[in-house]
């Protein structure tokens, strides 16, 4: 057998050197230094070596001579204080036949009844201010599918009363179909009013859900100051909401929103029933959304139209701006501060303070004028929990 002997180049064998020379040292230095204790103290303060000892206080323990000892009961005389007043706030339009504010009524001429009692006023305000608006606007391939006579008339009203807007007035546009959708958020900037309305063209959904579509909107709107109001563009009909009549009705009351509604297809409904186009159950359907929006405009302190022409809509926006515009503010302590969490209606009348007779309102020339008192029906008292 021939043996090749093997020969390494002499940078390898220096290279073999160096790592065997440091292996050693690296097990000496450990056999002399021991394992590495793991550290056990912490930032804030060292664990104390022994046990049983403590590090000392930074300062003595000071009793508060506020403290409440057990068995305690208050001191007699000492001011204790409880969430019970409840202010209730109801504006107040005061409109002659034609639509228009009846402006300067004294507050002594108001009388607010509540279930039949009447109450002292603590408040009374009246003036103009900016308004914060949201248009929700049915758009479903129900009724509004696109180039339709519905899809058209909804454009039209929809953009006609944003034209009637002051640039300081706040407006949003909610859309609804199957499930409500923002399509601006509020603010003064029309530009964003103009890119929504382009965003009305093909419907996606044949669902019409007015009632959740309402709720969405109340919801984000309770905590916003000032005068705002729901501008409601749609047939009425609801299709498959989660929510029933009686619930949106009760969520319509407690929200303290005005509602002015403008009911769609008028004069397309009447002309398909007088040539016989329209089923029983379909004019019944029809007659209860009318009848659905005509109560949330109602109960909510607002009002509700039926327009059949396109002619009517200039002054049914000039009706809403007065009433929106030009309002009595009226605050009150009710009487009953029982939280039961029950209705209690309001009404709100207009009377002579010396003989307690409804108010005869004249015009210049002393002929009585017909007038009408448009204020929310009543709210829901709060439960003792909230």
């Amino acid at each position: 057998m021939i043996r090749i002997p093997l020969r390494f180049p002499p940078v390898v064998l220096a290279l073999v050197a160096f790592c065997l020379s440091a292996l050693l040292t690296q097990q000496l230095w450990s056999q002399g230094q021991g394992p590495i204790q793991p550290r056990t103290g912490t930032v804030a303060r060292p664990r104390p070596d022994a046990e049983g000892e403590r590090p000392a206080a930074d300062g003595p323990k000071v009793e508060s001579k506020y403290k409440k000892q057990p068995g305690e009961e208050a001191a007699e005389g000492a001011a204790t204080f409880r969430s019970d007043v409840l202010t209730v706030d109801v504006p107040v339009a005061v409109l002659d036949n034609k639509g228009r504010f009846i402006p300067n009524i004294p507050p002594g001429y108001f009388r607010v009844l509540e279930d039949g009692v009447p109450q002292k006023l603590s408040g009374f305000e009246v003036g103009q201010a900016p308004m914060t608006v949201c248009l929700v606007v049915e758009f479903s391939a129900q009724f509004q599918s696109f180039w339709s006579e519905t899809w058209y008339q909804t454009l039209v009203a929809t953009q006609g009363f944003i034209d009637t807007l002051q640039p300081e007035d706040y407006l949003a546009i909610v859309a609804y179909d199957l499930r409500p959708e923002i399509l601006s958020d509020f603010s003064t900037n029309r530009m964003d009013s103009m890119q929504a309305m382009r965003r009305l063209q093909i419907p996606g959904f044949s669902e019409s859900n007015l009632y959740d579509a309402l709720k969405f909107t109340l919801d984000r709107m309770e905590g916003i100051e000032g005068r705002k109001a729901i501008i409601l563009i749609s047939s009425g009909m609801d299709t498959f909401s989660k929510l029933n009549f009686g619930e949106a009705r009760k969520v319509v009351q407690n929200a303290g929103i005005p509602i002015y509604a403008i009911g769609l297809m008028q004069w397309i409904r009447e002309y398909m029933d007088s040539r016989g186009m329209m089923g029983p159950i379909t004019r019944m359907d029809f007659l209860q959304a009318d009848n659905q929006m005509r109560t949330f405009a109602k109960e909510s302190g607002g009002q509700s139209f039926f327009p059949r022409f396109y002619g009517e809509f200039p002054s049914i926006y000039n009706a809403i701006q007065q009433a929106m515009r030009n309002q009595y503010n009226l605050v009150y302590q009710p009487t009953n501060l029982e939280r039961d969490g029950k209705f209690r209606r309001i009404e709100v009348q207009l009377v002579n303070p010396t003989t307690g007779e409804p108010l005869r309102v004249t015009d210049a020339k002393g002929k009585p004028i017909k007038y009408s008192i448009v204020a929310k029906r009543g709210y829901n008292a709060p439960r003792p929990v909230e």
